[in-house]
């Protein structure tokens, strides 16, 4: 493997060894600065207020990503977790609630075994490296770039990442198609953008 892919691919082993070590040493104040978040971004945290009408999409987290359920189940509004639909397609949302009957979907992430399909105004992004461009770098399906790039033609959208503050990187290796995040939250604050 040589040029763009190979500086990728050295990239995702170095993030995911900083992710694992960070994960290890606890998740701190993320999964509250989180909800924070997005109760300022959205306008609150009860039924009736501005956010109980927006759609978030959160995920469910695997093997050492930083968990964001204690957010998604303080939002008063409609919640959704991302669903695989194929390769080189983007990603679907299927409606989430804390007690939902969940079952494995592809690549081993849980998604519900049922529920309304939604379309997300917020989506909180697993990743795997970050820098201060906004830029992120994931797993190397596209799947959140083809996402964020259908949904940010239709509608305005804020993608959120989510992400250990040791996952920060001097620069995110590029490609023409990675769609930047509108924010990023870590156990150390809001990081600026």
């Amino acid at each position: 493997m040589t040029g763009p892919a190979a500086v990728k691919a050295a990239a995702r082993a170095a993030a995911a060894a900083a992710r694992k070590a960070a994960h290890a040493a606890g998740q701190g104040r993320a999964a509250e600065l989180l909800a924070d978040l997005l109760a300022r971004e959205l306008g609150g945290r009860q039924p009736g207020t501005a956010a109980s009408g927006r759609v978030l999409a959160g995920y469910m987290p695997m093997r050492t990503e930083i968990d964001p359920l204690p957010a998604m189940a303080a939002h008063p509004g409609p919640v959704c977790v991302p669903v695989i639909d194929g390769r080189g397609r983007p990603l679907r949302f299927r409606q989430w609630t804390p007690g939902a009957a969940m079952v494995e979907g592809a690549f081993g992430a849980q998604i519900p075994a049922e529920g309304a399909w939604l379309e997300p105004d917020v989506l909180i992004v697993p990743l795997l490296a970050f820098d201060a461009r906004g830029f992120r770098l994931g797993y190397g399906g596209g799947f959140y770039d083809r996402t964020l790039e259908a949904l940010r033609a239709r509608h305005p959208v804020l993608a959120i990442g989510f992400a250990f503050a040791a996952q920060e990187l001097p620069q995110v290796p590029l490609e023409p198609t990675d769609q930047p995040l509108d924010r990023i939250v870590t156990e150390k604050g809001l990081f600026p953008l």
